[in-house]
């Protein structure tokens, strides 16, 4: 463990077995969306050449969906300070703030549209947001 970014092996064990993709609010947003007849990829790059993933990308109408967790991206709500090397995690969370910033811009720029929903919302009611977004993209030509 010389060069891990981790505080301890046990740290580090939590930290890698957390997933990236196919988390439990993800597989739970992705089927109440798909049972409302939407149809999107799952994991994708929006913008060619940007190192960027979305978790449901809905190519005709241009739109990026974002299931951002409490901790990793600062939820107002529910984000709690980490009681072990906080200033790394301080960090990190705010890094991942100012992507995500950064991305939502970079999307706009390119005529897309960023959802944002925080694992912790309603299932149901995030997906009546994405079906909206969509569906009026969709209506209005984009």
């Amino acid at each position: 463990m010389a060069d891990s970014w981790a505080s301890s092996p046990e740290a580090r064990a939590r930290m890698q077995s957390n997933k990236s993709r196919d988390t439990k609010p993800e597989l739970a947003l992705r089927s109440a969306v798909h049972a409302r007849g939407l149809r999107y990829r799952v994991s994708a790059k929006p913008l060619a050449g940007v190192r960027r993933t979305a978790d449901l990308v809905f190519p005709r109408a241009r739109v990026a969906v974002f299931l951002d967790g409490c901790f990793w991206h600062g939820c107002p709500e529910h984000h709690t300070v980490a009681s072990s090397n906080a200033k790394f995690w301080a960090d990190k969370v705010e890094g991942n703030r100012a992507r995500d910033r950064d991305t939502d811009g970079r999307l706009a720029d390119a005529g897309w549209v960023s959802v944002r929903i925080w694992e912790h919302e309603d299932v149901g009611e995030a997906a009546q947001r994405v079906e909206d977004v969509v569906r009026g993209r969709i209506v209005e030509g984009r």
